[in-house]
């Protein structure tokens, strides 16, 4: 199953995976105040700075992520025997991760990236430290100690002079169950054959060329050989920022995860934190599609908040926690307001009793007509009335929880009726879709929709795979047992 819930998650606290982060350091500074006049030296905002804050950054960020979402984290970095390396240092440790592995190099300065904001708006930023080559020899040693029994190895390359052949030869050499790779360029890890890079579009892009901006997600799923090819992964994630992220697999078809939209300037990090999240639920036993939901799910806990921020468990659980299905009302009012900011919605309806990968690609498919998904549930009522007595397997509470836990799928209601015809009436969106085993003519919902201006369309359909034959199978093998 792909989506995560806060079971889920529970489940995933038991076994707490050893990560070992391995990367660029940086320590993130934002000094935040108000701006009300110009320099008369130059024409500058002068912003009254009243608050200054700092937090690990890049790689570290990285860390403090996993640490926080529950992994057992090792930090192999350089930072320089200053100032600014020690109270990064003494950060990450606070925070839950093991530095023993962090080398401090003498006479070497700490990057450090400076933020000066006004009001919620960044005005500039400039950076200070050195991205001199390391000396390679020391982090190997670290490298090496750090690796010993871990379940994952999360590289995290920002270019800045830690990450250089001799280093990358040795990663290579690791023996790790996942080796991962966040990279500005990916293709440098080619040789490392690793288990999972995560580009963003930009990164991505680089090893194709320019990507549309209108549908780069269909760009990227053309180019999926190529993708893999250049990098040499056995599975690409790239992250589009507010229109979330796609995983690409050589024998699976292409996977996307969806993005609550956010400024520009509460980003800052969100992909430190979909990488952490990702390679957490890897290394503790998720398949790709449900880390790509944990991970989009991490990503948008952040993303509401100011600054470097970080995703800790609690947050995470009570994301996946949330009521699950919507009444009426509410959900109408939600609705218009979609609607008055000029978004499209698309509806669908069904039993969705035992999600099964059919689903899955149906509601994916759904999504990219549209700017929100609504989803109608048939009530345990009407599911026996339209399957029979033995059904629903699962109750409606439940099948609203794992629905609403897909970062596709915007809002779920239950409906009592045989039909969502009252739904259509009262909601009026603007497309309404089936999956390709119905035609319009076998729609009673087609001429309410048709009504008021709406679309019917019929979606693709993934043939063996439906609800009716997991159970039958589920059935079969109880009976072999027994």
């Amino acid at each position: 199953m792909t989506a995560i819930t806060a079971e889920t998650i529970e489940r995933l606290s038991v076994h707490r995976p050893e990560v070992v982060v391995v990367g660029d350091a940086i320590m993130d500074v934002w000094l935040s105040g108000h701006c009300a006049r110009v320099s008369r030296e130059a024409p500058a905002p002068v912003v009254d700075v009243g608050h200054r804050a700092s937090s690990p950054g890049g790689a570290a960020n990285t860390a403090v992520n996993l640490a926080a979402m529950g992994a057992r984290v090792r930090f192999v970095s350089v930072l320089g025997d200053d100032g600014a390396g020690h109270e990064l240092r003494d950060a990450l440790t606070r925070q839950g991760v093991d530095t023993r592995h962090v080398v401090l190099a003498p006479g070497r300065r700490t990057v450090r990236k400076h933020r000066v904001v006004a009001d919620d708006q960044v005005l500039v930023r400039f950076d200070e430290g050195d991205t001199d080559p390391a000396p390679a020899q020391s982090v190997v040693a670290a490298l090496r100690a750090a690796t010993e029994d871990a379940d994952a190895l999360l590289v995290c390359d920002y270019d800045n002079g830690l990450l250089g052949d001799e280093v990358r030869a040795a990663i290579g050499s690791i023996d790790v169950p996942l080796l991962a790779v966040d990279a500005h360029d990916p293709s440098r890890w080619r040789d490392t054959r690793p288990g999972l890079v995560a580009p963003n579009a930009t990164e991505a892009a680089q090893q194709l060329g320019p990507a549309p901006q209108d549908d780069r997600a269909a760009f990227f799923e053309r180019h999926r050989a190529e993708l893999l090819e250049a990098t040499g992964a056995k599975a690409v994630v790239v992250t589009l920022d507010r229109e979330g992220a796609l995983l690409l697999t050589p024998d699976e078809p292409p996977y996307r995860t969806w993005a609550e939209p956010a400024p520009e300037s509460r980003a800052s990090g969100a992909g430190d934190t979909f990488c952490a999240a990702l390679c957490l639920g890897i290394a503790a036993g998720l398949p790709l599609r449900g880390g790509m939901e944990l991970a989009q799910a991490a990503a948008g806990v952040v993303v509401r908040e100011h600054g470097t921020s970080v995703c800790t468990w609690t947050q995470l659980a009570a994301t996946l926690d949330r009521d699950a299905a919507l009444g009426t009302d509410d959900l109408a009012d939600i609705v218009a307001r979609h609607h008055e900011a000029g978004r499209s919605v698309v509806f669908t309806n069904g039993c969705f009793d035992v999600l099964h990968r059919g689903h899955i690609s149906y509601l994916n498919e759904a999504k990219r007509h549209g700017d929100v998904l609504v989803v109608a549930l048939n009530s345990d009522d009407s599911v026996r009335r339209l399957k029979g007595p033995d059904r629903p397997v699962n109750g409606a509470q439940d099948r609203a929880a794992v629905l609403s836990a897909l970062s596709c799928v915007d809002h779920v209601t239950v409906f009592d009726e045989d039909t969502p015809i009252d739904l259509l009436r009262r909601l009026k969106p603007e497309l309404y879709v089936k999956g390709g085993d119905y035609t319009e003519s076998m729609l009673a919902e087609a001429p309410v929709v048709r009504s008021y201006g709406g679309e019917v369309r019929s979606l693709g359909y993934v043939p063996d795979r439906s609800t009716s034959s997991v159970i039958e199978k589920i059935r079969s093998a109880v009976g072999e047992v027994r």
